[in-house]
């Protein structure tokens, strides 16, 4: 039997290089028999009362789509055949039993070692053909089966499965995005493609608060009209029916779909009495359309400096808890109509920008805040990557209790012709306001929550959110270059991934290294007057390659291809045309000049600024334009 003794001090690289199953985010520990088993062409699936249908049914999709029948369903013991068994640790029911007599090792559920950790789960397969998931709870059996979709991909092609016995949990209680950004907010297709997203990435956390939605800041006490505009619907209003679908999907997934309302100064202004009973409406409103959690963001509106105000966003912070409980939190409500904790975004979430003395001020005064309500921070700076720094000195001034982490990260509402879809550690260097030598720590203390704010584009923002995700659930064992490129298999799959990860340097603006170094030295061979561009067409000619088999993405059947492709569709064109027209011109064929300025292939929509301040413009996307798109001027003469 195996001892659970040194699970702790497992270093990454072990996990890493190991060759068994490729599981992201990675594992917390993997223990391998020799044996293999067949992979079966029937599941049963045995599931206890204390798993819910949500878990059931991921079960159910996950064995469908690789093309295993599904045999009979039980809820209290073993069939005939091979069964999936689905079981919480503890609850004395007929899975938990059976894994108890079959001397499964539990001490990552009884280990006090493992008080913070979360979502504890485990997965074995077994030499007879059985596949055990045992979980804290029913969620944790959910991301259980996360794993098991990837170990059924990769034995699908061979037929055989290796026994294995996965101890897992996740370092950080939530994770996931928060939806916060300056700019078009997120369809709701592409919303509900990032949730199914989310779910096979052990992801749990999606907070709304898109800057540009007007029901959310403008007209923030306003409930969500029942129809809306072509145009509207294009630059991302909802209605409430598609707001009801978004939390219907979310609950499908486990993601905790936090709807965050804006209401400004009104939240610090004391001659507004009915501030509480304001948001409370909007929130029944909201709470109508399936949402089960709320946030309060007085972000961006200007920092308080006296104390009686500091003093009233507590009070109304505290207050509004209390209206929730009671409401909704009642001890004869069921679990799924009740209401998780606020999520609390303070005026001063960047503490670097006042004093130290002032920063303290400031959050001492929600220091008596009621404790399970989160509050956010992005660190010292807007644009800080998390670490324990920032966290200790934070949590000191709220009294010890534990932050919350809103990550500006692949963010680009600063640099909106840019997409920061390269590893994170090269988009640290790209982005304009990170620090680019900083690294998230390898463990991260008094941490409740750790969401990032992506890109406008929320396809291309699944690769950053795939490591995210990865260093969230392993923070010891995060791999920056091997987890980027699980997350371009991941987000693309087999029949995009390689070209993808061919044009994947060249998108960023700053090139290739590659590429770069290639015209640097072809354009040294111009001026020795023995033009070699061999081996410059070649890369281009990959390139090129690989983006014309790329656009013809917008014509998959799968709906997050087509998803992906029309986020990407600015940046693949003029990488397309630009490779395209730097191969004529090398190789003397005289290409018609293109406009890389102004062609509407090139452009795309946003939106800037909040609340009364949104304004609608046009960019043009910048792939390769510290290289490429210069030396292209150049081998045309001007």
């Amino acid at each position: 039997m195996f001892t659970f003794f040194n699970i702790l001090s497992l270093s990454a690289t072990n996990l890493q290089d190991f060759k068994g199953y490729r599981i992201y985010p990675v594992p917390q520990k993997q223990v391998f028999e020799e044996k293999e088993i067949a992979l079966p062409r029937k599941i049963n699936i045995i599931a206890e009362e204390g798993i819910d249908e949500v878990t059931i049914e991921r079960a159910k999709q996950i064995i469908r789509e690789q093309g295993i029948e599904i045999g009979e369903e039980n809820k209290k013991e073993s069939i005939e055949g091979i069964n999936l068994f689905l079981g919480v640790a503890g609850s004395k029911g007929a899975v938990d039993l059976y894994a108890e007599s079959l001397k499964i090792e539990r001490k990552i559920f009884e280990n006090p070692a493992f008080k913070e950790k979360y979502d504890k789960h485990i997965l074995s397969i077994r030499a007879n053909g059985e596949i055990i998931i045992l979980g804290e709870d029913t969620d944790a059996a959910f991301y259980a089966l996360a794993s098991l979709e990837q170990i059924l991909e990769q034995c699908v092609d061979n037929g055989r499965m290796q026994c294995v016995s996965i101890y897992d949990y996740a370092d950080i209680k939530e994770r996931g995005i928060i939806e916060g950004y300056y700019g078009v907010p997120y369809s709701a297709e592409v919303t509900k493609d990032l949730f199914r997203f989310m779910a096979r990435y052990k992801m749990n956390t999606y907070m709304y608060g898109a800057k540009s939605d007007p029901y959310h800041s403008r007209f923030w006490s306003a409930p969500y009209p029942t129809q809306i505009s072509e145009q509207e619907e294009k630059i991302g209003y909802l209605t409430q029916d598609m707001m009801r679908d978004i939390t219907s999907v979310a609950a499908q997934c486990k993601v905790n779909f936090i709807w965050a309302i804006h209401p400004g100064k009104a939240f610090a202004d004391p001659q507004n009495t009915q501030i509480i009973s304001q948001i409370m409406t909007k929130f029944e409103s909201m709470y109508s359309l399936g949402v089960r959690e709320f946030g309060v963001f007085v972000d961006d509106v200007g920092v308080p400096s006296e104390k009686s105000i500091m003093k009233l966003c507590a009070d109304n912070l505290t207050k509004l808890q209390e209206e929730i409980d009671a409401k909704w939190n009642a001890d004869a409500l069921q679990s799924k109509d009740m209401v998780r904790p606020l999520q609390y975004v303070p005026q001063l979430y960047a503490y670097g920008w006042t004093s130290l003395e002032k920063g303290e001020i400031f959050f001492n005064s929600l220091a008596n805040v009621p404790e399970k309500v989160n509050i956010y921070i992005t660190g010292k700076n807007v644009w800080s990557v998390p670490n324990n720094e920032d966290l200790k000195l934070v949590t000191s001034w709220l009294g010890g209790r534990n932050v919350s982490w809103w990550w500006n990260y692949v963010c680009n509402d600063q640099d909106m012709t840019k997409i920061f879809v390269a590893d994170m550690y090269t988009n640290f260097r790209d982005e304009s306001h990170i620090i680019s030598n900083l690294r998230p720590d390898e463990t991260l203390e008094k941490i409740n929550t750790l969401i990032l704010n992506p890109m406008q584009q929320g396809e291309l923002s699944k690769i950053g959110l795939f490591s995210v995700a990865d260093y969230t659930w392993n923070n010891a064992a995060f791999n920056n270059d091997k987890s980027w490129e699980a997350a371009i298999k991941g987000v693309l799959g087999k029949e995009w991934a390689s070209d993808f990860r061919t044009i994947a340097p060249c998108l960023r603006y700053y090139d290739s290294d590659a590429l770069g170094y290639l015209v640097s030295r072809y354009k040294q061979s111009v001026e020795r007057k023995k033009p070699a561009p061999e081996a410059l067409i070649e890369e281009l000619q990959k390139i090129n390659k690989a983006c014309k088999r790329l656009i013809a993405m917008k014509e998959s059947k799968n709906k997050s291809d087509v998803l992906f492709y029309n986020d990407l569709r600015p940046w693949l064109l003029k990488l397309e045309s630009m490779s395209c027209e730097a191969l004529g011109l090398l190789q003397g064929t005289k290409p018609s000049p293109v406009d890389y300025k102004e062609n509407e292939d090139f452009k795309f929509e946003i939106l800037g600024g909040m609340g009364e301040h949104i304004a609608f413009a046009i960019r043009t996307a910048e792939p390769a334009s510290e290289v490429l798109e210069p030396f292209i001027y150049w081998l045309r003469g001007e």
